[in-house]
């Protein structure tokens, strides 16, 4: 007989074995006489006696399964008890019959566990399955699945009402196709899409699927559909972050980047980008110092990354002035962060960085506010000092010789007070005129510049003073280039030439005859003018910071008023320029007006 058979009596003896049983349980004692089987088995398992029993005693077939063994070995067996009738139709004994499962058994644990490390896989990571049989026209749906409809374990689903779940509109529309193509075509899918719960929450889900083929016909489609509503929102609210952070960050007046390891910028703004001249950041992205700037720059720039990156210290609102590869320099404050990975690792840098081009103009521009403001307020005390010393002198010598007139009989005497008054009211009048000339000066800053020849101015003023000259046997020496001009005020200008010019004869040597020396380049944005003489000189180190105070003399000339260069410093600052003198006792002097074209 194919398997392991025996027949029992009615006191379930052994009667006979086959051969199979004999095989099967060799590990048993197979001693029938003294009935040691039966009690080996009643021994291994109870049940499978009481079983026995149940056979005889109600007629029917039964089946059962259990494990025998001994010490070291265990079969699982599949055990058929049928009761054996007499010809009389008693029950006279039973039929044994035992089938050897124990590989069926162990493939059915191995099953059994796979299907529950599937499950616990299932909930962890909320993928459940489906499965629809054309044939039967029929849909199932494992635990998961409905637990992500949310409908109870006992629903029932089908096709229809299974793609009525889904988000009316792009999603429902989209199931359909894919269930309908996989039907017809056995293309598989995958899609990310939207249901309504039946509990009418919206969740987004991964639904696949599959054909499965029987005879070359597709009968069954197989799937799985994951719950991925909380990875789909966090990555919506990823991009989301990622869409302001991008749009704070490119509509920031600041140039911002991010420069890899090597100096290669990884991310950019639009301001940075603004600020190299290019309207697609691919331009820039990717490219280090050495593609973007000169050789020289870039070191300079390489030097202070790596310096950062390595020491892990950032610099913040620091001045540099960068120099573009088209050789326009920028002054710009620079912020630089090193950035870290979790295990303290610098893998990138930070960089932020302001145009400060007009801020520093206005920086300079304010500087020269105060620099003039304080020159200008100089000017106020000093014209306010010589105002109310000269005055007052003035004043004191009105009242000293009103007092001599009124009690002064003699009539000879008065009209010589008379006199010294009236003398005194012109030298008053001079002192107005003078103070009125500084005043017209410092306030007249309207007056329309004009482009100047410089010679030209020269030798006008030159030809007036010809017969001073000539009486004086001055060796005068013009080597102003023709084309030179300077952007100045053309009465000014005048002015400040005959002053010099005049000065330079009225305090020449004795001993010599005077000797001038005109000459004048330009540098940058100046023009440097210089009038040099071979006269008596200035003590400087004496007299240096009154040179060009009002009404300060340093010789015994009788027309020396110690106004004239007073004024011609004041034309001169008007005009945005500059004056100053080198000067030695018994040598000569020599006066260098800088004129400020840029003013």
């Amino acid at each position: 007989m194919p398997n392991a058979t025996a027949l029992l009596d009615k006191n379930l003896n052994f009667i006979c074995t086959s051969q199979g049983w004999k095989t099967v349980f060799s590990f048993l004692n197979q001693n029938t006489k003294n009935n040691d089987q039966l009690e080996c088995f009643k021994a291994n398992n109870g049940e499978w006696f009481d079983l026995l029993n149940n056979c005889l005693t109600y007629g029917k077939e039964i089946t059962y399964r259990c494990a025998v063994s001994d010490t070291t070995i265990l079969k699982h067996m599949l055990w058929t008890f049928k009761p054996y009738r007499s010809v009389e139709k008693n029950i006279i004994g039973v039929i044994v019959t035992a089938k050897d499962i124990s590989e069926t058994f162990k493939r059915e644990l191995q099953i059994e566990k796979l299907r529950t490390l599937l499950e616990t896989k299932s909930e962890i990571s909320k993928v459940g399955t489906w499965e629809y049989d054309l044939e039967s026209n029929t849909l199932s749906w494992s635990k998961m699945t409905k637990i992500i409809h949310e409908v109870p374990e006992d629903y029932k689903p089908d096709v229809e009402t299974a793609i009525e779940f889904y988000k009316l509109g792009h999603s429902r529309n989209k199931i359909s196709m894919l269930v309908h193509n996989s039907m017809e075509t056995g293309n598989k899918f995958q899609e990310r899409l939207q249901i309504v719960t039946q509990k009418g929450n919206e969740r987004w889900v991964l639904s696949s699927g599959k054909p499965l083929y029987k005879n070359g016909k597709i009968v069954k489609l197989l799937g799985t559909f994951q719950d991925i509503d909380e990875q789909v929102k966090s990555e919506i609210q990823v991009r989301e972050n990622e869409k302001l952070l991008h749009t704070l960050v490119d509509n920031l007046p600041l140039n911002v980047y991010i420069k890899d390891i090597e100096s290669r910028k990884i991310l950019v703004n639009k301001a940075e980008c603004d600020f190299l001249g290019v309207s697609d950041p691919n331009e820039i992205l990717g490219k280090n110092n050495f593609d973007l700037y000169d050789e020289k720059m870039a070191k300079i720039l390489r030097e202070e990354d790596l310096q950062i990156m390595k020491n892990q210290t950032p610099i913040l609102a620091k001045e540099e002035l960068l120099r573009k590869k088209d050789g326009t320099e920028v002054p710009l404050l620079v912020s630089k962060i090193p950035l870290t990975d979790v295990r303290g690792q610098t893998y990138a840098l930070l960089g932020i960085s302001m145009d400060i081009s007009t801020l520093k103009q206005k920086e300079h521009e304010l500087r020269h506010l105060i620099d003039v403001t304080s020159v200008q307020n100089k000017k106020l005390v000093n014209f306010a000092h010589i105002v109310s010393h000269n005055l007052r002198s003035h004043t004191a010598n009105f009242s000293m010789l009103l007092e001599f007139l009124t009690n002064e009989k003699d009539e000879s005497e008065k009209d010589r007070i008379v006199k010294m008054l009236s003398k005194a009211s012109n030298n008053l009048l001079g002192t107005l005129d003078n103070l009125n000339e500084v005043v017209k000066i410092n306030t007249n800053t309207n007056v329309t510049r004009e482009s100047i020849n410089l010679k030209s101015s020269f030798d006008s003023v030159h030809e007036n003073l010809i017969a001073l000259f000539q009486k004086n046997k001055v060796q005068y020496e013009n080597t102003i280039p023709k084309n030179l001009n300077v952007h100045g005020i053309p009465a000014y200008i005048e002015s400040i030439i005959l002053n010099l010019l005049t000065n330079a004869v009225k305090y020449k040597h004795p001993n010599r005859n005077p000797k001038i020396t005109i000459t004048a380049k330009r540098t940058d944005d100046k023009v440097i003018l210089s009038i040099a003489d071979n006269g008596i000189g200035i003590n400087l180190k004496k007299n240096g910071d009154k040179l060009f105070g009002m009404y300060k003399t340093f010789h015994n000339n009788e027309d020396a008023r110690g106004i004239g260069l007073y004024i011609t410093k004041n034309q001169i600052e008007a005009m945005g320029g500059s004056i100053m003198a080198c000067s030695e006792v018994n040598k000569g002097t020599t006066f260098k007006v800088y004129f400020n074209e840029g003013y």
